[in-house]
């Protein structure tokens, strides 16, 4: 499997120019906003959003110079979201970092993400992006409507399969999705192939959270705590496939040791043990599996290009990560 690197390579230039301009699209009078926002800039992931956004921009016309708003206003819109969610988990870290409301507490950091929400529709506004300024919109409203759902579900526990498929479509799937349109729309390509873009990145972040989801059980030696989700009472597909395999009297069991006893690690791995023993493991990957396929019949709809065989690179190398 390539390196991130190699996979960047052919949009290397794109990248670096985009990173000058998403820097200068944060810009403020304020010097504790500039100070805050230079610590984002700083310390931000692995630019794998604004890749999918160039990579399906160069497939289906070209790279232009929307592409670029188009890659700000997903990481504006997405790094709102980010911080505002910090604050709503009461979580001090990030990628190894400290979160936003961790060093200038919470009241900054909710004004600090409705800033850099209103720099994102003022970019889209004062461009006339409206088809990308719609479509990033959508995605967050459908990240806060999956956040909300898993909230509402997480009282009761009573996740089933079409609720976690429709959470995580949400929460996470939509905001690959609205990467793959942006690229598609800002090259001037026509509705339908925005939308098979869409629905390829909605596959996409779909396979990607159940990765994320089978980390927490170990799948990998990731430097990841084990069950996470389990102490945060996060019902992911391979515990609803467990369940679903067991007697109403153990099913209640294991309920009951995720709402009342997810603190204890005994317990925590006495989940994750009726898991692997119940082959929620092997069922959830090879749902990942499926929806990776599904997602590259989309791609291979479209004739070979360089850009096409990047994005497949990408996507193994987010599906089929270590960590």
């Amino acid at each position: 499997m390539l390196s991130l690197k190699e996979i960047k390579e052919p949009i290397a230039k794109e990248l670096d120019n985009f990173e000058k301009k998403f820097k200068s699209s944060m810009k403020s009078s304020v010097p504790l906003l500039d100070r805050i926002t230079h610590y984002i800039v700083k310390r931000k992931g692995k630019q794998i959003r604004p890749m999918f956004v160039f990579f399906s921009a160069s497939l289906c016309g070209g790279i232009t110079e929307a592409t670029h708003r188009g890659a700000a206003l997903v990481e504006l819109l997405h790094t709102a979201t980010l911080v505002h969610d910090d604050v709503v988990d009461n979580s001090y870290e990030r990628r190894g970092f400290f979160s936003i409301n961790a060093l200038w507490k919470n009241k900054i950091a909710v004004l600090v993400g409705d800033y850099l929400l209103s720099k994102g529709l003022l970019l889209s506004i004062n461009n006339g992006d409206f088809e990308l300024l719609k479509i990033v919109s959508e995605a967050v409203q459908q990240m806060s409507e999956g956040e909300l759902l898993q909230m509402e579900k997480a009282r009761k526990l009573d996740i089933d399969e079409k609720i976690y498929y429709e959470v995580i479509r949400q929460k996470t799937a939509s905001l690959i999705a609205s990467c793959c349109a942006c690229g598609a729309a800002s090259a001037g390509a026509d509705k339908s192939t925005i939308e098979k873009m869409r629905l390829f990145g909605e596959k996409i972040g779909i396979a990607f959270q159940i990765k994320d989801d089978l980390f927490d059980f170990g799948i990998d030696d990731v430097g990841k705590p084990l069950g996470i989700d389990i102490k945060e009472k996060k019902i992911t597909l391979p515990l609803i496939y467990a369940l679903n395999k067991v007697s109403t009297n153990e099913k209640r069991r294991i309920i009951n040791l995720v709402k009342n006893h997810n603190e204890e690690t005994e317990k925590v791995n006495e989940v994750i043990s009726f898991v692997h023993n119940n082959g929620g493991l092997a069922y959830a990957e090879q749902q990942m599996l499926n929806y990776q396929a599904e997602a590259f019949a989309i791609l291979n709809s479209f004739p070979e290009h360089s850009s096409r065989s990047a994005l497949e690179q990408l996507v193994r190398f987010t599906i089929e990560r270590k960590k």
